[in-house]
């Protein structure tokens, strides 16, 4: 079973350097093409003028392509930040956006610098599924406001008759085109074959359909280095903190998982540290350019990977393409139809929905199921950083709830009249309450052992209900012995000042365990 979306990866068919490279820029033009609309669509969604997501998506996508943890890997404004900013934007402005992105990246660079990112590894596979199942969901949603348009009255309406069919309709070939140009033509990207043939179409025929220019002009200059116009107070402080902190950690865990999905699909590493790092880098240098911040995207990593992009070129190029959009090629952009771009996102979202855990669902255990189905649910209703710490939540209480039911115990008395309990499972603050119940200080003779080489004590509540039943045995003036500790739980026991005997003579030597994908995040 993969974490990875069911995705097809066929490697592009390159002819040396030349064709490798060839293949990671029309890889990138692909990408920054699919960038425009949803740079702008964010954009509206926090309440900034489009070029403060434009300017997001080059610099963050320039810094994290050059500097990140996972070669291939996109990153840009995005929605999942952009409902967090709005609430800020409407109350305060945007100059306090500017502000926030910045103590954001601190925030993220910190992250990277303690090396915080290595805990994405305890996110459980359900979790992981489910949450590639919702972001699916979420970008087939965040296209159906392309089937708007405005009504007499100036208000969204969903098309109805002719420019409905023709909407569709285009939709439809481009997704054709992308499904069959793979068997026909490997030198061009499939993305963008779709989205030039159904361009020259539209554009030759002049077919009225919604093109990017009706979204917003994309014309811009190069962006200009600005300090937020903000008070430097501590009111200031205790404003912009609390959002920078959630877009940190949306910005992280969406980044981290979108960095462990791309590395299992091309069967590689990422750097979890270093991606924290670039991250971080590229929002503090973002908020003082006039954009909106941002993080990896899913959605246009998949376009990169299944265009062929293997390598920081095609994510450098991406960047570079779009300024150049924003520069010099915004009469050509604005004529792209949004069909195009959405039947390449509809592709996209048919890729990345994991299908397999859907005939899973009954063969796995069901709290397993549960979290699938649970964390999709909410990645769709609220946020994915919700999702992700609902799942993990969820996840971590049924284990608890699990290891706690495994402690069990067996007993005999010796030829000297010592009653022996032998543990088996993990004592913590799950299984304390079994554990207090398997011994009984009335009935048991003077002296009483507790052999642990089955069992392992975990934390400190594992330490205190140890020490309570001591306690138990004392006021009946019995003895309680420790055999088979391991040199760790020896360590907990002493700091904790415990009183009860160990013995030593039979107490064999643990060996430590070592987090070898620790290796993975160094730099």
């Amino acid at each position: 079973m993969h974490t990875a979306p069911d995705l097809p990866i066929t490697e592009p068919k390159t002819t040396g350097l030349v064709g490798r490279y060839r293949t990671e820029l029309l890889s990138g033009l692909t990408v920054a093409l699919a960038l425009v609309p949803e740079a702008v669509a964010f954009a509206f969604v926090a309440q900034v003028h489009p070029l403060v997501g434009l300017y997001a998506a080059f610099i963050v996508g320039l810094i994290t392509a050059a500097f990140g943890g996972r070669p291939g890997m996109i990153s840009g404004a995005t929605g999942a930040l952009a409902v967090v900013m709005v609430s800020l934007v409407v109350t305060h402005g945007v100059q306090y956006l500017f502000a926030t992105v910045v103590l954001m990246g601190i925030l993220q660079i910190l992250a990277g610098i303690f090396r915080l990112g290595k805990f994405i590894r305890m996110v459980p596979h359900p979790v992981m599924l489910g949450f590639v199942n919702g972001l699916a969901i979420v970008i087939f949603l965040a296209q159906l406001g392309q089937f708007k348009t405005a009504n007499a009255a100036g208000e969204l309406a969903w098309m109805t008759g002719t420019p409905l069919f023709l909407m569709l309709g285009l939709v439809v070939l481009t997704m054709a085109i992308i499904w069959a140009a793979p068997r026909l033509i490997k030198s061009v990207p499939a993305p963008l074959l779709g989205i030039l043939i159904v361009s020259i179409l539209v554009i030759g025929f002049n077919i009225d359909v919604p093109r990017v220019g009706d979204l917003a002009s994309i014309k811009g200059s190069l962006p200009t280095f600005s300090i937020p116009s903000v008070p430097f107070t501590l009111e200031t402080l205790w404003i912009i903190l609390p959002y920078s902190v959630i877009l940190a950690a949306i910005g992280l865990i969406e980044s981290l998982l979108t960095l462990n999905l791309v590395a299992e699909m091309l069967e590689s590493h990422g750097k979890t540290s270093k991606e924290c790092l670039a991250q971080g880098a590229s929002n503090v240098v973002t908020g003082f350019f006039g954009g909106m911040g941002g993080c990896a995207m899913i959605g246009q990593s998949m376009i990169n990977v299944k265009s062929g992009g293997r390598t920081r070129v095609s994510g450098i190029a991406a960047a570079l393409f779009l300024l150049v959009f924003i520069l010099w090629g915004s009469p050509l952009i604005e004529q792209i139809p949004l069909a195009a771009l959405v039947g390449v996102m509809f592709m996209v979202v048919i890729g990345t929905f994991a299908w397999s855990s859907l005939t899973i669902l009954h063969k796995v255990p069901s709290h397993d199921a549960f979290v699938i189905i649970l964390v999709t649910a909410v990645t769709v209703a609220s946020d994915l950083a919700v999702a992700v710490v609902v799942g993990v939540i969820v996840s971590a209480l049924v284990f608890a709830w699990r290891a706690a039911k495994r402690i069990d115990v067996e007993t005999e008395i010796n030829t000297e009249g010592t009653k022996i309990y032998r543990l088996s499972g993990p004592l913590f603050f799950g299984s304390i309450a079994n554990f207090q119940e398997m011994f009984s200080p009335k009935d048991d003779p003077e002296d009483v052992v507790i052999d642990f080489i089955n069992s392992r004590v975990w934390d400190h509540s594992g330490l205190q209900a140890i020490d309570t039943l001591a306690e138990r045995y004392s006021r009946r003036n019995k003895k309680l012995h420790l055999r088979h500790l391991s040199a760790d739980c020896k360590r907990l026991l002493d700091k904790a000042g415990s009183m009860v005997e160990q013995i030593e003579a039979e107490d064999p030597d643990y060996g430590i365990a070592v987090d070898y994908g620790d290796k993975f995040d160094k730099e």
